[in-house]
């Protein structure tokens, strides 16, 4: 049975060891270093902390009995369900700490790349077709020119790839972030895949925010837990946030030595969401590079990743990438990068009539009163300073100011025009050379 988040199938529970397609001894050794580590002796714990079935997780049991790795220990565990208790053989034991020797990995059972593969495509990002009023109730605490939404919309329904350039301070970041809300829906993360032997551990709690669970109630005759693949994750659309930090390196699998695992790298992570590439131009490596090491997965749908080994393979890249940059993007990238990422959207500094609109917003939201004689002072005389350029960021910024002087010298909230004067001068830093 298939249940489903707001269109998106879930991933149907395994019901055999065959169903699995995951190697024989990795399932048993893992069992095997999961009772070990964790000291469990019911199937119904051991089935909670592999993330199988109750069914799946007996089978792999009576493998492990049939190996003499597993015994039962005779007691009935006086619970609801007077539930058999095993244990491990001396020589389980001695396997469990050869395989912990070999990977330390236990607990939630891997999902083999093909089967995450096919997942994948179920969920994936380019089968949401984002409407006008979505997109709209997503950003409606910003104020955007109407035509800046039109664009934006097919972009994002695309789920490719978008560049959005401007000035700084003009909302590219809350732009992204209300791209990420408009999403809205669910989809299901492995917790760990296994390709080859070799386990990559995938959800991370700082980046999947995961939806409520369903807990089972033991006792109740019909068990719920089964309704799809427990190894997965049910989650909120992902969102990665890189800026300045963004280095190549962590583009790629992370080897872990100890554990002798490995852990997905960002874009692996945002699969089937939003991976958000901030202030780019400001990175220790050129944006060209950067741009450079997205081109095979923005235009192949996969990325290719190595294990320690050197040996390379590929893995779906089903995300929806979003560059922000304050260069002009012929500065950054050559023709060639451009033609690859497939909309380029500016983002511009507010007309005035717009910047009044989020001025007013904000001195409402921040009850401080309009005044008219401030406003005029500030538009006729301050503005003109800087070439009549205004940015989304100063409306908050000048009032913030003022507020901040007003609570510090004991005054009701007011503006005035030796308030918006005071708090211009902190806006811009006047040009001039500093004696050392």
């Amino acid at each position: 049975m298939n249940m489903e988040t707001s269109g998106v199938v879930a991933p149907p529970a395994p019901r055999s060891i065959e169903q699995m397609k995951l190697p024989l001894v990795m399932m048993r050794d893992i069992l095997l270093k999961t009772m070990f580590r964790m000291n469990l002796e019911q199937v119904t714990d051991l089935a909670g902390a592999i993330c199988l079935p109750n069914q799946v997780t007996q089978e792999l049991v009576d493998m492990g009995r049939d190996q003499n790795l597993i015994e039962a220990t005779g007691t009935l565990h006086a619970t609801s369900s007077n539930e058999m208790g095993y244990q491990l053989t001396d020589a389980g034991k001695a396997r469990a700490l050869d395989a912990l020797a070999q990977s330390e990995y236990f607990g939630a059972m891997p999902v083999p790349l093909d089967v995450y593969r096919e997942q994948v495509k179920r969920q994936s990002i380019r089968n949401i077709q984002i409407t006008r009023d979505q997109l709209t109730g997503a950003m409606g605490h910003l104020v955007l020119p109407p035509e800046l939404l039109g664009n934006l919309g097919p972009a994002v329904s695309s789920g490719r790839s978008i560049l959005m350039y401007g000035p700084p301070g003009n909302g590219k970041s809350s732009i992204s972030n209300g791209i990420r809300d408009a999403l809205g829906d669910k989809i299901y993360v492995p917790r760990a895949i296994e390709y080859t032997g070799q386990v990559i551990t995938v959800y991370d709690p700082i980046v999947h925010s995961a939806a409520e669970t369903q807990s089972d109630d033991p006792n109740s005759l019909r068990r719920t837990g089964n309704r799809y693949d427990t190894r997965y994750v049910r989650c909120e659309r992902p969102t990665v946030i890189t800026g300045g930090e963004l280095s190549l390196d962590m583009l790629d699998l992370v080897y872990n030595p100890t554990a002798r695992t490995y852990q997905a790298p960002l874009q692996l992570k945002s699969t089937g969401g939003v991976f958000i590439v901030d202030d780019l131009g400001r990175q220790a490596e050129p944006p060209q590079s950067l741009v450079n090491r997205w081109i095979v997965p923005l235009e192949e749908s996969k990325d290719i990743l190595a294990l320690q080994s050197g040996e390379k393979f590929e893995v779906p890249f089903d995300t929806l990438v979003i560059f922000s940059t304050n260069f002009h993007p012929n500065e950054i990238f050559d023709k060639a990068a451009l033609r690859r990422i497939f909309f380029k959207i500016k983002i511009d500094g507010p007309s005035q009539e717009d910047f009044l609109k989020i001025f007013a917003l904000v001195a409402r939201k921040k009850k401080m009163p309009l005044d008219e004689k401030a406003l005029i002072h500030l538009l006729k005389v301050k503005y003109p300073t800087i070439d009549n350029i205004y940015a989304n960021y100063q409306p908050i910024f000048l009032i913030d100011q003022m507020i901040a002087i007003c609570e510090f010298e004991g005054i009701p909230y007011q503006m005035t025009p030796d308030l918006i004067d005071r708090a211009w001068a902190n806006m811009f830093v006047k040009e001039e050379t500093i004696v050392h």
